[in-house]
């Protein structure tokens, strides 16, 4: 493609001057650019890629895009003294107001505007991201339609498996993938949107049909500073939505009608409390499942607890949204299973419960720890396993042993990722948030494999064991190294020796 058609395609003007380059490819990182490439110069959070744009044009880079100005850039990247008035005349230069915006879009158009050419959903909020959004990926497939996930765990293009590393990956990523999903025929993509991707504007370009908000509570405090500017970033994903689209939010959430509040999209509620679009109201719950009415219809789920009953309501109001029967989306969500990771039951030989799950903030562990409880109803202890990841919002730590000792007969501290942090610092850090009273049913146990272990020791028939915080995660980064280490794995191997 030109490099013309391309700025012409993304929308980002016209190219100046007459060398207008056949390109062979288009990067954010100057050690993958080839010759004969487009590079776009975006300021990162670490790194401001504007640094290496000189290594770019080293490994065969024929265009730039960036913020800065052009004539010092060419000059610089050539390595020439910009006094002596010469430089890289082949280097075609393109300023724009913000690289990150324009990488988007750039790669959206390199790669045939891929989302334009199915049905895109959205799914963004605290907790529940990938549950949904996993599960409307599901549901669709089983009313058969070919369908491409794009989430915390994996990646599916239709029924094929693609590793993933980020919540929502870079731009050029999210649009090869999508071109991919395409070509596989695709009609619908849903992905989770996270806050980060959306402040880093890794979303533009793509264009999409719906957005579902789940919630917001305190996380990622160590990147957006305050819950303020954490819900601004929510809010924006909502703000850009087209009025050819839905936006569908949780009305239970203190902050789900802001989400709707400078949308042009059509607006939607779903509520297990009040008044909304699409309602539900638990009607029995096990921990096998639960039977849900939704709208004056009954359906029975293999999900428990009411945070899963709402991620339940979030999936039908989409589904309806997007033209689905009713009753063909309720038969189709009486088959579905939990999303790995997230609230996933294991039984043990001994007669007492394990569940594993991704819950690692203060309101994600109230949730399950809820649900638990419902079902539990008295008749058994709940014995709690949890951490809290390194390098984070040192702030919900101690909130998040908090809540865990509230809801639970026994708590054990444990080490989740440190990363870079001490693990016993970590934990004490939780143990900060606890009283005299709170510590006299609490352990601290460095070594997670031990800490499951002492749970299972201190457990009964009856009993319910959360190991929570790591979920579908198989490892622990420890050092910036990442050592095998699976919650859901380390529970059968133990439930085993018992038989």
């Amino acid at each position: 493609m030109k490099l013309s058609e391309l700025i012409n395609i993304a929308g980002l003007g016209d190219i100046a001057g007459e060398n207008d380059p056949e390109l062979t490819g288009v990067y954010s990182d100057s050690r993958q650019a080839k010759p004969g490439s487009l590079f776009v110069a975006v300021k990162g959070t670490l790194v401001d890629g504007h640094d290496y744009i000189g290594k770019a044009i080293e490994q065969g880079a024929v265009a730039i895009v960036c913020e800065q100005g052009a004539a010092l850039i060419r000059d610089h990247a050539a390595g020439e003294d910009p006094a002596s008035g010469t430089g890289d005349k082949d280097i075609v230069i393109l300023t724009v107001p913000d690289s990150a915006e324009a990488l988007g879009r750039i790669a959206s158009a390199w790669y045939g505007e891929p989302s334009a050419r199915m049905t895109v959903v959205g799914v963004t909020g605290t907790n529940g991201k990938t549950t949904i959004a996993t599960l409307l990926y599901n549901l669709f497939r089983k009313l058969g339609y070919k369908a491409g996930l794009l989430s915390t765990i994996c990646n599916y293009i239709d029924d094929k498996v693609v590793p993933t590393e980020h919540t929502t990956p870079d731009p050029l990523t999210i649009n090869q993938l999508m071109s991919k999903m395409a070509d596989a025929g695709c009609e619908y993509v849903f992905m989770e949107v996270s806050s980060h991707s959306i402040d880093q504007k890794r979303i533009s370009g793509v264009r999409f049909n719906g957005g579902i908000f789940t919630n917001l509570t305190r996380d990622h405090l160590d990147y957006h500073k305050t819950v303020d500017h954490y819900l601004k970033a929510k809010k924006k994903f909502f703000d850009n939505l087209p009025a050819s689209a839905f936006a569908l939010t949780n009305a239970d959430d203190k902050t789900g009608l802001v989400m709707l509040q400078n949308t042009a999209a059509r607006k939607l509620t779903y509520s297990l409390r009040t008044i909304a679009d699409f309602k539900g109201k638990i009607m029995e719950s096990h921990f096998e499942g639960m039977e849900i009415e939704i709208n004056g219809r009954d359906v029975y789920t293999h999900f428990t607890g009411r945070f899963n009953a709402s991620n339940i309501l979030a999936v039908y109001g989409a589904a309806v949204a997007l033209g689905e029967e009713p009753e063909d989306i309720l038969v189709a969500l009486s088959t579905l299973h939990p999303v790995a990771g997230r609230f996933e039951t294991i039984r043990s030989p001994k007669g007492f419960t394990a569940i594993v799950d991704y819950a690692h903030t203060p309101d994600a562990l109230a949730n399950v720890l809820n649900g638990i409880n419902e079902v539990l109803d008295g008749r058994g202890r709940v014995i709690t396993v949890v951490g809290a990841g390194g390098d984070r919002d040192k702030g919900k730590r101690p909130l998040m042993a908090k809540e865990a000792v509230r809801q639970s007969d026994q708590l054990i501290l444990t080490s989740d990722n440190p990363r870079f942090e001490e693990p016993d610092d970590i934990i004490n850090d939780m143990e900060a948030g606890l009283n005299a009273s709170d510590k006299e049913r609490t352990l601290c146990i460095t070594d997670r494999k031990q800490a499951i272990k002492t749970a299972f020791a201190l457990a009964k028939k009856g009993d319910v064991v959360l190991i929570a915080g790591k979920g579908h995660e198989d490892y622990q980064e420890v050092k910036g190294v990442k050592h095998h280490f699976d919650d859901r794995e380390t529970v059968r191997e133990m439930f085993n020796t018992e038989n």
